[in-house]
């Protein structure tokens, strides 16, 4: 869909109401009080956000637990399910714009981005799993003549979602549809700083016909609401995207409680390769430019470091500076704006500081390195290349989350998969070069999740998004993605 900047506006300035807890299909407020909530376009409040206690947690988890145990949706026919998902993205598209516009609001996404990226993604995403779901077939294994033996695929039960601010839509659909459709009940929680659009979500799974219960959305901190979650004896399996700090304390919590599967999608230090032989040096470097600056560098995926052939280092990094450059930077609710706010302050402040120990490091910050446009109260960075980082250095090993590019030199292939694969993570990479064989060879050499060649981003529902390493494990999107949400049951049958 498209929009213009007077509709946009329109809904801009739509006051938003404060966000309550979703339990057993009731809309409740929180033990845990209120908590205001703060728009990164011009740091003042927008609303305020139910605080979930552990309480309340125990109670919407009880409810997801009660409503898989009576099987009012675990076991609704696949034609059931299949009609209610493909009616609640029937809903989405119809209110796509209202969040789209609400998201930008709460957590700084730019517009254009934000329209394809979140409604657009999540309305796609649960189409593709209504479709998928009674596609799931049942085993008969290979067994003797005298017995039968079956292998069933079942709803494992209860899942607990805690979703990030980045793409909360997006990613919030890649995790709950799937669970949906295989029949499970959902405890969700969205990021404390950008909740809004998923509450939303929440009202429309309800418009839709999904039971009451079903779906279940508990807001708050982390280490509050999101422990308890994590905690939780009634929960079967955790999903999660974040940061690998909080993967590993979720990590503990299983152990502690229930030994609940947890899948895990963490960060990304994603290595983006451009060989001398690259077909269009001008196209490479604006794509470049895109894949880490887009939602100010929010983004699990971007491509934070640029390996860059030695032959053509200096050509390139002038084409991407210039290009930087033209990026405009602003009020993410304009159409003109390319690259948006940072989520909050603390993150912006996190950005600034990445810079600066880079130049302390031998570092030369290229363009960018400084908060702009402090005077709109909102928080802004200007997009930022930094060269002669090496692999020592802490740019080049750690996850900014912000539009912070590392740029370092390589000599061959070799030296490329050997900078490439100098890091804990492994989601994603790409790799820019005119030569098949040798994309080939890099596709077989870099450990990542994901390798795009001469692109970089735009991989749709229809493939996974698996890290590799301290990325995470498990799947989100394509067929693959449900397995997380069923177990296997074997009929062992004597005939």
């Amino acid at each position: 869909m498209s929009l213009d900047q007077a509709a946009i506006d329109r809904l801009a300035a739509a006051p938003v109401a404060p966000g309550r807890l979703l339990i057993e299909g009731e809309w409740q407020a929180g033990q845990g009080g209120e908590n205001p909530v703060l728009s990164p376009i011009d740091g003042r409040q927008l609303t305020t956000l139910a605080a979930a206690s552990p309480a309340d947690v125990a109670r919407a988890c009880a409810s997801a637990r009660g409503a898989f145990e009576d099987g009012r949706w675990s076991r609704l026919a696949p034609a059931a399910r299949k009609a209610v998902l493909h009616r609640l993205a029937d809903l989405i598209d119809r209110d796509a714009a209202e969040l789209a516009v609400l998201g930008v609001r709460d957590n700084g996404t730019e517009i254009s981005m934000a329209l394809k990226a979140e409604p657009g993604s999540a309305a796609a995403t649960f189409r593709y799993y209504a479709e998928a779901l009674d596609k799931v077939y049942g085993e008969i294994a290979p067994t003797a003549p005298n017995v039968l033996a079956l292998v069933h695929k079942e709803p494992v039960g209860v899942v607990g979602a805690i979703v990030p601010w980045n793409f909360p839509l997006m990613i919030g659909a890649w995790k709950i549809a799937p669970a949906l459709a295989m029949g499970n009940s959902v405890v969700l929680k969205p990021a404390e700083t950008a909740s809004l659009t998923l509450l939303k979500l929440a009202a429309l799974t309800l418009e839709a016909g999904v039971p009451p219960g079903v779906f279940n959305v508990v807001t708050g901190p982390g280490r509050v609401t999101g422990e308890a979650l994590a905690l939780s004896g009634d929960v079967d399996v955790l999903v999660f995207t974040g940061s690998g700090a909080t993967g590993r304390r979720l990590l503990q919590y299983s152990a502690q409680s229930n030994l609940k599967r947890c899948y895990l999608e963490l960060g990304g230090k994603s290595p983006n390769i451009v060989f001398a032989d690259a077909p269009d040096l001008k196209a490479a470097a604006k794509v470049a430019a895109t894949a880490i600056f887009r939602n100010a560098g929010q983004v699990c995926v971007a491509g934070s470091r640029l390996l860059v052939q030695q032959e053509v280092h200096d050509e390139f990094v002038s084409i991407l500076a210039e290009t930087t450059r033209k990026m405009v930077v602003g009020n993410p609710l304009s159409l003109a704006t390319q690259v948006g706010a940072v989520n909050s302050l603390a993150q912006l402040e996190g950005n600034l500081g990445f810079v600066a120990d880079a130049t302390r490091e031998g570092g030369q910050v290229v363009t960018g390195g400084a908060r702009i446009l402090q005077e709109t109260g909102g928080w802004y960075m200007d997009p930022t290349v930094v060269t002669g980082v090496q692999p020592g250095h802490r740019l080049y090993r750690e996850e900014v989350f912000g539009p912070v590019l590392a740029v370092t030199p390589f000599r061959d292939e070799e030296d490329a998969l050997r900078l490439a694969n100098a890091s804990d993570f492994g989601l994603a990479s790409g790799v820019w070069t005119a030569n098949l064989s040798r994309a080939h060879r890099m596709i077989r050499g870099i450990r990542a999740g994901v390798v795009h060649v001469n692109t970089y981003g735009g991989a749709d529902g229809t493939v996974p998004l698996a890290g590799t390493r301290q990325s995470g494990n498990g799947a989100d999107k394509s067929l693959h993605a449900l397995d997380k949400y069923c177990d296997l049951k074997t009929a062992w049958i004597q005939l």
